[in-house]
């Protein structure tokens, strides 16, 4: 019964959240649906679009309509990994003039991370989100530091300007739970954003949960029953993007794909239904509830051949195939 009112709560604080992003965001409805269900499930998020799209105000206001601490991290090549985590400094006790290292620590140490235009920075530098993105802690020098719950990274990058950029390693694009494509709007959502934007008004936003209450809507996700044809539907799916992985995948897999997603696909995909279900007002997951999430944790998981990218193959193209193809 705890758990039934527990994610009654969820569902009105998802209402009132979208309510209040509603006041700055205009459309996007699919982009916060998403931005939430992957909140509620500790996911983090790769937004990809044009400049201008208002993903960084996106995330700046969810920070504030959830009262959490929030670091805005702009990836330039010149980024080194100590500006994203703190590092040691030498100390000295006017008192009693005794030296000793203290540790200053860097903007990771927020509940919302916004590593802007991440593909800006060197290798190195992206790295240093991997151990903090995973564990949920840094280490500098010999000692690691915790970083407080919750703690999500929402990153962003521009698919159109490629000179200067540093490609994510997969490895790194995998600790992505989500990646959110945010496209134009449409010809009434601008004229509504051009009006409101040249309005001189501000939006009066006010907060409407506590950390507490996010990591206990966060534990409750977990909770959400999953049968097993469910389950073994979102492995299928999953198993299927891989060519390698035995003969039964589909010819087209085998033609376009050099490599599929990993298990920690199965996992995103099943976490983001419970997820969306409890937004949806159910406490069980379908096999539609696992459809509504394949595109944003199978995206940048799936990697094209050369003779897919010859004939303007896009991956969105081969998970829209797979869909009509995988029968649950």
């Amino acid at each position: 019964m705890e758990d039934l009112e527990l994610a009654q709560e969820l569902l009105q604080a998802k209402n009132n959240i979208v309510a209040e992003i509603q006041k700055v965001i205009v459309g996007q409805d699919e982009v916060i649906e998403n931005l939430l269900t992957a909140l509620f499930s500790k996911g983090h998020c790769l937004f990809v679009g044009v400049p201008g799209l208002a993903k960084t105000l996106l995330v700046s206001t969810l920070a504030q309509v959830l009262n959490l601490e929030f670091s805005r991290i702009q990836f330039t090549p010149d980024l080194m990994p100590s500006d994203i985590t703190g590092t040691d400094i030498l100390h000295e006790d006017s008192v009693t003039g005794k030296r000793s290292f203290q540790f200053i620590k860097g903007p990771i140490f927020s509940n919302i991370i916004l590593a802007d235009e991440i593909n800006r920075t060197p290798p190195k530098t992206q790295a240093a989100l991997l151990q903090a993105m995973q564990e949920k802690q840094v280490t500098v020098g010999s000692t690691t530091y915790p970083l407080s719950a919750p703690f999500l990274v929402f990153a962003t990058q521009n698919p159109i300007e490629h000179e200067g950029t540093y490609p994510l390693p997969e490895a790194q694009l995998d600790r992505f739970m989500f990646i959110i494509n945010v496209a134009y709007p449409n010809k009434e959502e601008e004229i509504k954003i051009a009006l409101s934007t040249t309005s001189g008004e501000l939006p009066n936003l006010k907060p409407i949960l506590k950390a507490e209450e996010i990591l206990k809507f966060q534990d409750l996700v977990p909770l959400v029953p999953v049968s097993e044809h469910v389950a073994r539907y979102a492995v299928e799916l999953v198993q299927n993007t891989r060519p390698q992985q035995n003969g039964s995948a589909p010819d087209f897999i085998k033609e376009w794909i050099d490599w599929g997603a990993g298990p920690r696909a199965s996992q995103y995909l099943i976490l983001g239904a419970k997820a969306k279900a409890l937004m949806d007002n159910r406490v069980a997951i379908t096999i539609d509830d696992i459809k509504s999430v394949s595109r944003q944790v199978l995206e940048h998981r799936i990697i094209l051949n050369f003779k897919a990218e010859a004939e303007s193959i896009k991956v969105n193209d081969v998970i829209g195939k797979l869909l009509e193809t995988i029968k649950a």
